[in-house]
């Protein structure tokens, strides 16, 4: 089985062990063929702390960290 990865920004770093990522996507809208720009927050496990708000970032789906953690963090995206 082939876990999920995707590529986010970091957009809060203040919790221990945890970061929250937005991840942007662009769907087009059924009816009106629109593109629409769409945000999801996830919490991702940062072991040591090393990622700082606005860093892009990799993470991976997990198994269940928390209660709302279920990404882990891989790397970080060098631009």
């Amino acid at each position: 089985m082939a876990t999920k990865k995707t590529i986010g920004k970091v957009i809060s770093n203040k919790m221990e062990k945890t970061i929250t990522v937005a991840v942007k996507t662009q769907v087009k809208h059924k009816k009106y063929s629109k593109i629409i720009a769409k945000t999801k927050k996830y919490y991702a496990h940062d072991e040591k702390n090393e990622c700082i708000v606005g860093d892009i970032v990799t993470i991976q789906e997990t198994k269940p960290i928390s209660k709302t953690k279920r990404w882990r963090f891989i790397n970080k995206i060098i631009i």
